[in-house]
């Protein structure tokens, strides 16, 4: 990839990365973190250690998301300086690495924004999934074990663990019921959006109006 792709890339990922920022309000968040560095330094804190628990807790989980996107920001500028480097110098070797590390850098980014995202007050908690087939007979208990395929497959192709809670096979074809958990951050607010009843509709090979 050339100097100017990669160049590209990095406009993107910053972009991104602004975008996150503005969501993130990191002025407040360094605020935040001003107040909670005051109430740690106080010497009676640890008199309420429910309190003490919330304040560092609080603290430590603002720093680190401050920390993160520093990191990234900081990446960022260091790989645009070696990639304006290398294209002076005619170096294929260091256009080749900074291209790796914005590979490393576009999945971070990626990451962070789904979290960012991502912001209620469950979602990044791990997923309970629950399926029951409904009425429909063995069509309807057959696309239920279709829709518990398709999830499951979903979370180990992202390297999810899953547990499944138990299972109810219908009589011919499909199952009755299953429950299993996602077992991975942000699980939950990713398949909350799948929440509701689903209907199975055959479309007919021979009809070129596409009925049923």
């Amino acid at each position: 990839m050339s100097a100017p792709e990669l160049s590209e890339i990095i406009k993107s990922l910053s972009a991104t990365l602004n975008s996150i920022e503005k969501v993130l309000d990191l002025p407040k968040i360094s605020a935040e973190i001003a107040e909670l560095q005051e109430q740690v330094g106080a010497p009676d804190l640890w008199d309420d250690q429910a309190n003490a628990q919330r304040v560092t807790g609080r603290l430590s989980a603002l720093q680190a998301q401050v920390d993160r996107v520093e990191s990234l920001r900081s990446r960022l500028d260091d790989s645009e300086v070696l990639i304006e480097l290398a294209a002076e110098e005619g170096d294929p070797e260091s256009l080749a690495e900074a291209q790796a590390e914005l590979g490393r850098l576009s999945d971070l980014i990626d990451s962070l924004e789904v979290r960012t995202l991502l912001s209620g007050e469950y979602d990044e908690r791990e997923a309970l999934v629950s399926i029951r087939s409904g009425a429909g007979g063995v069509d309807a208990a057959d696309f239920a074990e279709m829709l518990q395929r398709m999830y499951v497959r979903w979370a180990e192709r992202h390297g999810y663990p899953v547990e499944v809670f138990d299972t109810s096979y219908a009589e011919e074809a499909g199952i009755k019921s299953t429950t299993f958990a996602v077992k991975a951050p942000y699980a939950y607010g990713t398949m909350a959006v799948e929440s509701g009843t689903y209907r199975l509709v055959r479309i007919s090979l021979f009809d070129n109006q596409g009925r049923r």
